[in-house]
This record gives structure tokens, sequence and C-alpha cells, in this order.
């Protein structure tokens, strides 16, 4: 019985195309994969992944760079992509998603961290962006309004440094 059992398992793993030693497959949320590597970073709040995949960081809003010649980019928009591009080019970095998937550019919304460490909140606790909540994207909501009250208060980045 026991061996008809394992005969019956292995030749369904066989009519599903897997091999009974392979590894599962990474879970892949609605709103897409949980982890990517960083191809580029556009700005300070938003990257494109190696699949062309392009995230916009979640509850974080960074200033402005400058995208032609004759734009100026705003107070602290080269910083805050600076900053962005130091944590997370070329790395692996990995997704958490809240209610919406995307937003209306089709930028996947996520939170990114890397080694850890969630960037989108890194950004607003150094002072490279302020909290922008759009709903149904309330998780974490309150701890993000307070890292910002707290840079403000510190006259972190743009907030010391921009009027």
């Amino acid at each position: 019985m026991t061996r008809d059992l394992l005969l019956l398992c292995g030749l369904w793993l066989c009519a599903c195309g897997k091999d009974a030693s392979s590894e599962p497959s990474e879970p892949v949320s609605p709103c897409g994969a949980h982890s990517g590597v960083v191809q580029r970073v556009l700005d300070g709040d938003t990257i494109e992944l190696s699949d062309a995949t392009k995230i916009r960081y979640l509850q974080v809003n960074t200033p402005e760079i400058s995208h032609a010649a004759d734009e100026v980019a705003e107070c602290f928009g080269d910083d805050a992509k600076a900053f962005n591009e130091s944590l997370v080019a070329g790395q692996t970095v990995t997704l958490e998603y809240d209610v919406g998937c995307t937003d209306r550019y089709g930028r996947t919304l996520a939170f990114v961290s890397v080694d850890g460490r969630m960037v989108n909140k890194l950004l607003v606790e150094r002072g490279y962006g302020r909290v922008l909540i759009i709903e149904p994207n309330l998780k974490y909501a309150d701890e993000f309004r307070a890292l910002e009250a707290e840079a403000q208060a510190q006259s972190a980045g743009l907030w010391g440094a921009c009027e």
C-alpha cells in the first residue's frame, strides 16, 4: 500500500511537470512578486526592477528631480534620489503591499525593504520626503506620521534645508 501510494504521488508530480525534489516557488501576491533586483533608481520614491516593473514607494513623497535640461529640481530632490540610490541600487529588495496595487500611472505600489530596513520609512525619518497617504493604503499610516513629526521637530533633511 505505501509503495503504491508513493508511486501514485510520483506519477502525479510528473504529470504536473514538477520534480519531487524541486524547491517550492516563491508565492506571488495579487500585486506582484515579493522581491526583485533594483535595476534603476528613477527618483527618491520610484525604482525600476530588473523585470521592468516600476515600483512607487507607498506613503512617502520625495521632492521632484529635473528630467530635462531646462527643468530645475525641487529642493532636496537630488538628495532624496541619491539617498535612495545608496540604499537600493543593484540590491535585491523585499516588497510588501497594501490594499491598492497600482497608481494611476501603472506603477506598482509597495513598501520596499533592503537588508531588513524599510526604505519608505528611512526616507521620511531622515527628512528626504514627506508623508503621502492615499486611501485605501493606510497600513503604517500612524507610524509614518509620527516619523514625519519627529523629522520636522529635528529639522532633518528637507525640513531644515527647504522653505
